[in-house]
């Protein structure tokens, strides 16, 4: 079975954390061997949890969390837009 991106981003967690079934792991490791935006995806979300598991406090800048937000939901508007990968 060909999995489409948004379906790939639905297992990312559970690609992480190894709970997969075998036939979607062998479906998910395949599209991440030819599909660069969701294996930057996995790579950030695997960098995003080392981080979170740091006990050190971080300050983020002013007005990020608005800027994150908004540009997410600007990619995510020009992901449906694209033909899948």
């Amino acid at each position: 079975m060909v999995l489409e991106c948004k379906h790939v981003w639905e297992h990312i967690s559970g690609y992480l954390d190894g709970t997969l079934d075998a036939a979607v792991l062998e479906d998910v490791q395949k599209h991440l061997e030819h599909c660069e935006i969701c294996s930057a995806i996995l790579d950030s979300t695997r960098n995003i949890l080392i981080l979170t598991a740091d006990e050190r406090v971080f300050e983020l800048p002013l007005g990020f969390s608005e800027r994150l937000h908004a540009r997410l939901e600007a990619e995510m508007g020009s992901m449906d837009k694209r033909p899948e990968g």
